[in-house]
């Protein structure tokens, strides 16, 4: 098959275009700055932005399937201000839809998130949400993931309690989590076992029309993760509970001052990141074949 990666050069893309092409598929990576990403040499490029249709249009010619990757972080506020999660999750993926079908690509895959939904509490899950109504309501033989957080090498959630130990607590032995680090829970998937599942997804019809939910093995606050990835390095943290009353203030000044977190990051630090009903059994993958954060870490 001929298959676009909407967003092919970022952490997810890039595994993913090697899965693909790894099933003899001929890749086309589509990104604003293409040859930034770890690719397969075999993987053709395209350079254009989601949010801008003409710059797109032609990459979608002769593809017999897209899958759309292109995702800012919900971890931290985006450059141009909360509004870009409108611009580039609905936006993009309606300007990819319509060139989908413009040229006659039937197969849409897209990247959800656990929680999408047009009205949801942050800006992040609001625009997620509007993005997967667009692609449930086109005529696109669509399939639909909503993953929990997937790590990985070239992954930033490892790296993203590290940064929020330097916000709250920089060159002190102590480490301040929001709520003691117990407000949020992680279902973290190994981005090794969840690329097959979207590769799968671009090759059967019988995921046709169906939206699943993907998370990990194990179930994780944040308290938890912050020891795993501490404990793997052989360094020792204790973890002491800042009021989220405090955190709420804290990010909401630092956010307006450009600081890359805000109100938004403090809001999705109350809400969990687990699977409902975890789907993997849908791709014939039970869950203790899964890998675990703690055996990427080295634990």
């Amino acid at each position: 098959m001929n298959v676009l990666v909407v967003g092919g050069n970022g952490f997810i893309g890039s595994h993913l275009c090697t899965e693909l092409v790894d099933r003899d598929h001929d890749v086309t990576v589509l990104a604003r700055t293409p040859e930034g990403g770890d690719l397969p040499g075999s993987v053709a490029t395209h350079a254009g932005d989601v949010t801008d249709y003409d710059s797109i249009e032609g990459a979608f010619e002769g593809q017999d399937a897209v899958v759309y990757l292109v995702a800012l972080s919900p971890l931290y506020k985006p450059d141009g201000g909360d509004e870009m999660h409108d611009r580039v999750h609905r936006g993009g993926t309606e300007n990819c839809l319509r060139a989908a079908e413009a040229h006659g690509v039937e197969r849409f895959v897209q990247l959800s998130a656990l929680g999408a939904d047009p009205n949801g509490p942050t800006h992040y899950l609001r625009a997620k949400g509007r993005a997967e109504a667009a692609v449930r309501e086109s005529d696109r033989d669509w399939v639909v993931f909503r993953p929990s957080v997937v790590f990985g090498e070239g992954g930033e959630f490892v790296g993203f309690t590290k940064r929020l130990k330097k916000l709250f607590a920089p060159g002190v032995p102590v480490y301040p989590l929001p709520g003691g680090g117990k407000t949020i829970r992680f279902q973290p998937v190994w981005v090794g076992d969840f690329v097959p599942m979207i590769a799968d997804a671009v090759e059967d019809e019988a995921h046709v029309g169906e939206a699943y939910e993907v998370g990990g093995p194990q179930v994780l606050t944040l308290r938890e993760v912050t020891n795993l990835v501490y404990d793997s390095e052989g360094t020792s943290v204790t973890v002491v509970g800042l009021p989220m009353a405090m955190a709420k203030v804290g990010l909401t000044v630092l956010g307006s001052v450009g600081f890359s977190m805000g109100p938004d990051q403090y809001r999705s630090l109350q809400l969990d990141n687990v699977t409902a009903d975890n789907d993997i059994g849908a791709f014939g993958v039970d869950e203790s074949e899964l890998r675990s954060l703690a055996n990427y870490l080295g634990l």
